[in-house]
Order: structure tokens, then sequence, then C-alpha cells
């Protein structure tokens, strides 16, 4: 009997169709979008692109502000439309499952909005600058999706954090270079591109990541509330709409602080005019606490209740008494071991590696119920258990004080 492998034999319209699911919500749709338009051109026979290109000259003086939206969904030919699709779909997903489906349609629209202010007003600047006239930026009709596209490719790279990108497999260059090498190698195959229209995306994608725009972006209550709204709950229920978005890239995104009280509402953008210096949220202290150290803490070294001047000397003077406690041992136990010259060279999640095995003339205390706790704590951290126990009992329970002393006897040994 032949064992099939269902990966390598699935059908080409089932791999299809895997691959459309992993795709989210809104990039979906904007591919969809794109796509239905072209398709729609082709059965009209429509090529009357000067109607809904962006053309600066028409959008200042008879004011055809639509264009700065048409031009995105339309595309000149098959190859332009799977290009710009294909490129869409990687970045497109990665940066709405940080953002969320909400905020990364907003985003989507504030960058189409910013592509186009900035197209405008730099062919404007050739046309009226007092240097060099260029004018023939000015009628130069663009459509096409690749302007947002490399909007979002400026502001994925600053998520990502990686120092060096790939071209295509062949070289890799700086990451903060990343943007402006794709710019001078679309623009070297193919000249016929518009250069002002890859430039303005860049732009605005720098925009956005230096917080300029976060006078039109929504405080997170306002996604929430958007995301909770029940005329949505059509698009909500489905699988790919994401809900929230990742929460620690998120924390880098540029934002506005949450409006306080009732006006928890869709008056963000307003509380955002108030805010021209860029922000960037923060994760709050629970969500940022070690699950495997729990408890509150406290400054090493420091007494709570004792004021500040008595608080130092009663400090240092009880770190003495409890560090020549833990460190005083058996004469005899110095003779059995021998001095240890060099430190270990095994080293795991940045604590020391220690041996487990206590001397046989190491006495053991007898710990339980918190004290236990209390060990197991120090043992997940990297110290040895018998040593934990003597230091948990010389600072009389303070872990904070266990560890003190276990770091500076650890310090010592490898001075």
């Amino acid at each position: 009997m032949r064992h099939s492998n269902i990966a390598t034999e699935a059908s080409l319209s089932t791999r299809a169709s895997q691959w459309w699911a992993g795709i989210p919500f809104i990039t979906g749709l904007l591919v969809a979008l794109c796509s239905s338009v072209y398709v729609v051109e082709l059965f009209l026979g429509f090529d009357a692109f000067y109607q809904v290109c962006l053309l600066p000259y028409q959008v200042v003086t008879k004011f055809q502000v639509y264009r700065l939206y048409t031009s995105v969904v339309f595309h000149a030919s098959i190859f332009h439309v799977v290009f710009n699709m294909l490129a869409l779909v990687p970045i497109g997903s990665a940066l709405e499952r940080i953002m969320g489906s909400v905020r990364f349609l907003h985003v989507i629209f504030l960058l189409a909005t910013g592509n186009g202010i900035i197209h405008i007003g730099l062919a404007y600047l050739a046309a009226h600058n007092p240097f060099y006239v260029y004018t023939d930026l000015s009628v130069e009709c663009g459509i096409g999706f690749s302007g947002v596209i490399f909007a979002l490719i400026v502001i994925e790279t600053s998520l990502s954090g990686t120092q060096t990108r790939s071209i295509f497999g062949f070289f890799t260059v700086p990451a903060k270079l990343y943007p402006w090498a794709l710019l001078f190698l679309f623009q070297l195959l193919m000249p016929s591109v518009s250069l002002l229209g890859h430039l303005s995306g860049i732009l605005s994608g720098f925009a956005y990541t230096f917080g300029w725009f976060n006078m039109f972006l929504l405080a997170p209550s306002s996604y929430s509330a958007v995301e909770n709204c029940g005329a949505l709950n059509f698009c909500i229920r489905r699988p790919s709409f994401i809900v929230g978005g990742s929460a620690i890239p998120t924390s880098t995104l540029p934002s506005v602080s949450s409006p306080s009280g009732a006006s928890q509402s869709l008056r963000g953008v307003w509380s955002g005019l108030q805010n021209m210096i860029p922000r960037r949220e923060t994760i709050s202290a629970r969500e940022t606490t070690d699950e495997r150290f729990p408890g509150t803490g406290r400054t090493l070294g420091s007494v709570s209740g004792a004021p500040p001047g008595q608080r130092s000397t009663e400090s240092r003077g009880n770190r003495v008494e409890l560090q020549s406690r833990l460190l005083s041992r058996d004469p005899a136990e110095s003779e059995t071991q021998p001095p240890r010259t060099s430190p270990p060279a095994d080293r795991q999640g940045g604590f020391h590696q220690m041996s487990t095995s206590p001397p046989s003339n190491y006495p053991v205390p007898q710990q339980t119920g918190t004290d236990e706790s209390a060990i197991q704590n120090l043992v997940a951290m990297g110290f040895d258990k018998t040593k934990a126990a003597h230091a948990l009992s010389a600072a009389k329970g303070d872990i904070s004080l266990a560890v003190e002393f276990l770091s500076a006897e650890v310090t010592a040994s490898y001075a």
C-alpha cells in the first residue's frame, strides 16, 4: 500500500484556500478589493486612469480629493496588481496581527491620506521652487497600492528590531536603509514606476513611526469600543479578524493617552490634538511581573519605616551582621573544601551553575511552610538549595536580603 503525503499531494485549490485562510481580515479585504477592481476594469474595458489617478494639478485646482483614495485601489496591469498584492500579504498580515484589525484599517487610511498630501506637496515644491522649476510632477498620473506598501515597509522595519534586511536574498543592507535600497532598486529596474509615489510612501511611513500622526490616532479604548460595536459582529466573529493585536510589539507603536471618565469614546481623536509630542504605550507593571518570582520587591539595603538618615546606618549594620553570620563557617569545612581559583565555565539563563551537592559537614536547617516556598524561589533563580536555606535563615526569612547575600558570596568567590 502506498503511503500518501497529504502536504505534498494536496491540490492547488486546497493550498490556495489554506493560504487565504491564514490572511488576517483587513489584509484579505484589501487584496480582494484591489483584485476585484482590476477584474471590473477588464470586463468594462476601463483604461481612463486619468479620471481616478492621483493627479496633483486636479486635486489642487478642482479639489478632487477622492483621487487620494481611488488611485490606491486601481492598477494598470495584471503584473502591477499581482506584484503589489503579493507584497502586501506578508507585510500587512504581520502588522495587522500586531495592531489589530481595527487599528490597522485606520492606519491604512491615514497612510493613504498622508501619501497623497506628501505627493502633492513635493510636486508643487518642484514646480514652484526658486532654484529649478520642474512642472512635470504636478501633471504626473500615479495609481497603485505600492505607495502604501512602502509606508508599511518602513513601519514593519522599525518594529522588527533587526539590524540588517535582505534584498530578495541577494544581499543585505542595514535595516534603516532598507526602504531606500528598495526605492533605488525598483527605480533602477523599472524606470516607469512612480518615484514620487514611492518616496511619498517612505516619508509618510517615517512620519507615522516618529509620532507625527498622533493627533489623528484614536485612544486604545476607542479601538476597543469599535471592536465591541454590535454592528460589526459579522466581521468580528470571523476567525481572521484580529481583536486587540499583540500586546508586546504594540507597546512600541505611536498612540495617544486613554481618555478618562465617561468620555472613553471616539473623542480620542480630539484629545490627540492636545498631545503633539509623540508618546508610546507602556506595558503595565502587572504584565511585566515574572511569574517565577512572586511577591513584592524593594530596594536592596532599605529598611521600611526608618527615617532616611537612620535607614542607611541601620541597613549597613544589619547587612554586615547578617552577612557575617552567613559567611561564618566551621574552620574544618574550609580545610575539606579546596579554594576555587577560577569561575565555572557553564552558565545558563544569566545565572551561574553551582554544585547542588552540599558537603557532609554542612548542616542543612529544616524549613517548612513559607520558608520551603521561599527556598524553591531561590533555587529557581539559580542558587544552590543548601546555600539558599542558610541565606534565608540568616536573613530571617527576607528573600531580598537572602538574594543579596547569595549574590555577594558568588561575587566574592570569583574575585
